[in-house]
């Protein structure tokens, strides 16, 4: 993935810095030439990486050590500071008002993925409350309403379309009167081939007819420093647009699209790592540098945790935590956790996890979860109910029936019986005091 080969080698370079017995002039210089690397490698527009490498390196070497911190945290703060200025700064944030529709309008280059965009934007304001619903008015692309009417299933929001109608202006009408009780109404459009002046001319011919609060520009990440061309006229073109940059996952373009991007000053709302319907991020530019410099990023972690919304009832947990833990339940938990996505993105959230751990450990541990679920799934109700009760046999049984080897069937038994001894201590250590009546592990 883009971010985590751009991530992994700015963690390299500030290792360095760790590694350093004197942060002297020489150290500096050899930081800056290592995020200067990773930036060009990541096709980050020379000038901008110039621009950013010069300021950096005068802040280290100039500026006077604010009393309390050590001048190696001073430098870690510099480039912290500086390529979070350098994406951006300020977030900027979705506003969407309970009971106060808001129209939102996608507009962006054909493949740039808007339509699952549209399904992403719509799923990710769902779970905080809000009531949207989609509009397909690209009567373009066969097969455009299809493909959203099946991803708006999956996430349960309304959809409105004509598969046979000709005028994606009446269409988008003649959905936002339908929908007129929704907090948010996200209308579709068809892509263009072309330049991004076909974009700008449907833009305002739209604008014109349906007057959406806000229009936002869907970008391929993929395209790399050519993403400065759409945002730049985008942003002339319109006051109240933003910014999706999606296909962060595939391509070493990501960081010359979102720095491309963030140099037009347009702002950047959301970004897309991933074909998922969760696969989407509210861009907070101090989180995301908090993620590539290996800082992790918890406030995302436990955004992701309430999304899958995973919920412990209080008369299940106080059972769980006074011994009645069974392999039903582990294997919940398993499944709770790769509905917030794959482990090894989850990993890189957590302070001091992000580059430290071997690839082939991560592998190893998303291998093992799924082969786990797997031997859970091939055992009886009793068994899984009552562990104890799988003897020899009964472990060949399971191992055979569930394609595994009967040592990876006492490995999750032991895993199993660590995780029973902990929950337990806890319990009697206290160290979990969201026992009160009426409560329940929802992290809401």
């Amino acid at each position: 993935m883009v971010l985590e080969r751009l991530g992994s080698s700015l963690h390299e370079a500030l290792k360095k810095i760790f590694r350093a017995s004197v942060i002297d002039e020489a150290a500096v210089k050899e930081l800056v030439r290592g995020v200067q690397r990773a930036l060009l490698q990541a096709d980050v527009n020379v000038k901008l990486v110039l621009d950013i490498s010069k300021r950096m390196q005068e802040r280290a070497l100039k500026e006077k050590v604010p009393p309390g911190i050590s001048r190696r945290e001073h430098v870690m703060k510099v480039v912290y500071e500086e390529l979070t200025r350098f994406l951006g700064e300020k977030p900027v944030p979705m506003k969407v008002e309970p009971g106060k529709k808001k129209v939102l309008m996608l507009v962006g280059i054909q493949g740039s993925g808007k339509t699952t965009v549209a399904a992403k934007l719509a799923g990710y304001l769902r779970k905080r409350g809000l009531t949207p619903a989609l509009i397909c008015s690209d009567t373009y692309r066969p097969g455009a309403y299809a493909q959203l009417k099946q991803l708006a299933d999956r996430i349960n929001v309304p959809l409105y379309g004509d598969p046979k109608g000709k005028d994606p202006v009446r269409i988008a009408s003649e959905g936002l009167k339908h929908f007129s009780d929704k907090d948010l109404v996200v209308v579709d459009t068809a892509g263009r081939h072309k330049e991004e002046r076909e974009l700008i001319r449907e833009m305002k011919v739209f604008e014109k007819k349906i007057k959406p609060d806000e229009i936002m520009l869907v970008i391929d990440g993929t395209i790399g420093q050519q993403a400065m061309i759409q945002a730049k006229a985008f942003n002339e073109a319109t006051p109240i647009g933003s910014i999706f940059v999606t296909k962060l996952d595939g391509s070493a373009r990501g960081g010359g699209a979102l720095s491309a991007v963030a140099a037009t000053g347009a702002p950047i709302k959301f970004i897309g790592a991933g074909e998922n319907i969760q696969d989407i991020e509210s861009f907070i530019p101090s989180r995301f540098v908090g993620r590539l410099l290996g800082m992790g990023d918890l406030e995302t972690l436990l955004e992701k945790v309430r999304d899958a919304d995973i919920r412990v009832p209080e008369k299940k947990a106080k059972a769980i935590l006074s011994g009645k833990f069974t392999l039903t339940d582990m294997y919940e938990q398993f499944e709770a956790v790769k509905g917030m996505g794959p482990f090894r993105k989850l990993l890189k959230m957590l302070p001091g996890m992000s580059y430290d751990v071997p690839e082939e450990m991560l592998e190893m541990a998303e291998d093992r979860l799924e082969k786990w679920g797997v031997i859970i799934q091939s055992m009886t109700p009793k068994e899984k109910e009552n562990p104890k009760v799988l003897n020899a046999s009964r472990i060949r049984r399971v191992a055979k029936g569930s394609g595994t080897s009967e040592k990876e069937v006492k490995e999750l038994l032991k895993q199993y019986s660590m995780m029973r001894r902990m929950l337990k201590t806890l319990r009697r250590k206290r160290k979990l005091p969201f026992f009160k009546k009426g409560m329940s592990l929802d992290f809401k």
